[in-house]
């Protein structure tokens, strides 16, 4: 830590570090778990109170921003040995990501209120000038949109429903949805949330896997979805995106990304966020994107990076949920679980902030080749 531009405060008083943000270690017990445990341990500490900042964000940033060297390159190689393999049974099998998605978005509708705002969009903001988050939200939503195309007679095919935001603005613009989601929570609000916005007329929601899609579409539009596809699958998923196009068709997709060489070097390894938050979670990168588009028959033909975005979303979301504490506790969620979410949004905060993390947002159009060739038949989902 002495080689970081942060304070860190020990348990006895003493201060070290290069000035900074202050982080302030509350009990020797850190140690141990820092060192047992890594970076997940870095994470259980803070949720146990052994270390804590005014503001946890802006003291995670520059450990963010060098993860890649925090490790020695020989034992990056050991990773796994002290964070632990991914669990084989957080495979997202059709059964698998079901139970996956239960465990974070099947908490409670009620939970995430607290948190976003009344679009109850689940993702990367887009601010423009003056905006707040709502409008910024309608703006990313209006952005991916506009990137395919979405108008009168639209086609529209959205795998990840969230709670129905983007569904109601492409009905709102003449456009008929089909819906998919596999959380039953989001499911049923999203049915209210459409029949209130008068366009359950023109949308569909669907409980079921990307990989039973079917039909084709004018456009396809999965906005940050990707992420827990997990790397066994994206061939799968990418092939659907593929499968379920109409001629002249094409994908708006909304990705978190990290660095290649760092999703290669943790893509086995469990972390925090997988063992917490995202239980078969899987950022992949930008390259990994455009091989397995291309693998599919796609090629992405426009971009848009919002990741400085992400992060004035998260601190929004942060500090929505931290002045909803009183509520947070009348859902009967206890004082680890809040300590949980705030490190959660703060370490997010902070990985977009070093520009670790970053998120796109792609339109994919079918190749030339792909296009001359038969669409392939839907295969049976996998078990």
């Amino acid at each position: 830590m002495g080689r970081l531009p942060v304070l860190v405060r020990l348990p006895g008083g003493e201060l070290i570090g290069r000035g900074g943000p202050l982080l302030r270690i509350e009990s020797p017990a850190f140690f141990h778990r820092l060192g047992t445990r890594s970076t997940i341990g870095f994470g259980e500490a803070y949720v146990a109170g052994e270390w804590t900042s005014l503001d946890p964000a802006t003291a995670l940033t520059p450990f963010a921003a060098r993860l890649a060297t925090l490790v020695p390159r020989p034992l990056q190689l050991l990773r796994h040995v002290v964070d632990g393999r991914r669990p084989a049974g957080e495979r997202n099998t059709t059964d698998g990501a079901r139970a996956n998605i239960r465990r974070h978005y099947d908490l409670s509708n009620d939970l995430f209120t607290t948190l976003l705002d009344e679009s109850m969009t689940y993702s990367s903001a887009w601010f423009g000038p003056g905006d707040d988050l709502r409008a910024a939200q309608l703006r990313k939503i209006d952005g991916v949109l506009d990137l395919v195309g979405v108008g009168p007679g639209s086609r529209v095919l959205e795998i990840g429903t969230g709670w129905g935001a983007l569904a109601v603005r492409a009905a709102r613009r003449g456009a008929t949805v089909t819906t998919l989601t596999i959380s039953a929570e989001q499911r049923d609000l999203a049915l209210e949330r459409i029949a209130e916005a008068g366009v359950a007329d023109r949308v569909d929601v669907l409980l079921r896997d990307y990989r039973e899609a079917t039909g084709g579409y004018d456009a396809v539009v999965s906005v940050e979805m990707i992420e827990a596809v997990g790397e066994e699958y994206w061939p799968e998923y990418f092939a659907t995106l593929r499968r379920v196009l109409a001629p002249g068709g094409v994908v708006g997709l909304q990705a978190i990304t990290m660095p290649h060489d760092r999703m290669l070097a943790t893509r086995h390894s469990q972390t925090w966020i997988t063992k917490y938050v995202f239980p078969g979670g899987q950022l992949l990168s930008v390259p990994a994107i455009e091989r397995q588009a291309r693998a599919a028959g796609l090629a992405i033909t426009a971009r848009r990076r919002l990741g400085e975005h992400y992060a004035r979303t998260l601190r929004v979301w942060r500090e929505r949920f931290t002045a909803a504490a009183d509520r947070v506790a009348d859902l009967d969620f206890d004082e680890t679980f809040r300590r949980m979410w705030e490190f959660y949004l703060a370490y997010c905060e902070a990985g977009f902030r070093a520009r670790y993390l970053d998120v796109w947002q792609f339109r994919l159009a079918i190749t030339a080749r792909s296009a001359a060739m038969p669409t392939p038949r839907p295969g049976r989902p996998r078990a």
